[in-house]
């Protein structure tokens, strides 16, 4: 079954300041902040939702398609999309435009100063679901606001059923738009800090929003996840990693397995397993793309974890 991923492109610039923020932005002069920050430490990684989301499932061994905007600076991701065997076919390279890209500075307590450049992103609407041929399921996640609003509905026109995954988009749709979002999706999938303001801005309760597609996940960071789905709620345990690098990702990785076990017939507590052994495959790597595993590795931890056979 073919996998059409339709989301984000970006690269991630990861920095790190060795003090604290704290020691250099005074409380009391907020109103004239001018700071800077030597950051000897920094590293670029591949990223986007599309991207992340598609390396993964290349990794279970499907062969997703990504629809995306790339800027002119993107040739360096068409490349490592190559190298990992997935299709470009449905990226678009919009002139005169950089390709999504966030600036993020860590310091030692953890604590992140963030500026997200969408560039390309923007222009996401300029793609069409309908150009994709042989597309039997597909995903909508962050993107630009238009677009992921034309990809839902094309998607639901055409008969193709789809996860709803707003991600750090939702905050860019009111009430009305989200629930026009999930009577157009067949599924949808939230962090529970997006669940709280998809209830928040609907004003119904999460049982209730799920009665609207036929199962809605919540993921739960270290608690798992819950889906929500034929009046029943599966909560989902977290698999233990081999070790808790970097939470980038994570969230990508589990909707890779839930899309994977989807396409693949699986019930939902399977599915919800699956996910749950692909967050803690990618959380033991830095990047929301250096995670590896075969197969076989997956079918083993999801065996160990859950003491059943996967495939």
């Amino acid at each position: 079954m073919s996998i059409l991923v339709c989301g984000s492109i970006a690269y991630d610039n990861i920095m790190v300041f060795r003090d604290r923020f704290s020691n250099h932005i005074l409380p009391s002069q907020i109103h004239i902040l001018n700071v800077a920050f030597l950051v000897p430490d920094m590293r670029r990684e591949f990223g986007g939702c599309a991207g992340n989301i598609a390396y993964s499932l290349r990794l279970l061994g499907a062969d997703p398609l990504v629809m995306a905007t790339l800027g002119m600076d993107g040739a360096p991701y068409e490349e490592r999309l190559d190298g990992l065997g997935i299709s470009r076919r449905h990226l678009r390279k919009v002139p005169d435009t950089f390709t999504a890209q966030a600036f993020i500075t860590t310091d030692l307590d953890d604590n992140q100063i963030t500026a997200f450049h969408p560039g390309a992103m923007n222009h996401s609407h300029l793609n069409r679901v309908t150009d994709a041929d042989g597309i039997r399921l597909g995903i909508v996640s962050p993107d630009g606001r238009e677009g992921m609003s034309r990809h839902a509905r094309e998607f639901h026109a055409a008969g193709i059923p789809f996860v709803f995954d707003p991600g750090q988009g939702l905050p860019m749709f009111d009430g009305d738009e989200l629930l026009d979002f999930l009577n157009l999706a067949t599924w949808c999938t939230v962090n529970d800090y997006e669940a709280r303001l998809l209830v928040e801005r609907t004003g119904l309760a999460i049982e209730a929003l799920a009665t609207r597609v036929e199962a809605l996940v919540v993921t739960l960071g270290a608690q798992g996840s819950t889906i929500y789905t034929g009046g029943q709620r599966l909560d989902i345990p977290c698999v233990e990693p081999d070790a808790l690098v970097d939470p980038t990702g994570c969230g990508d990785a589990y909707r890779a397995g839930l899309l994977y076990g989807i396409a693949g017939g699986l019930d939902w507590l399977r599915c919800g397993r699956l996910a749950s052994v692909m967050g803690a495959v990618k959380i033991a790597s830095r990047g929301g793309q250096n995670h590896s595993a075969t197969r076989d590795d997956i079918a083993s931890r999801y065996r160990r974890a859950f003491g059943e056979t996967l495939w």
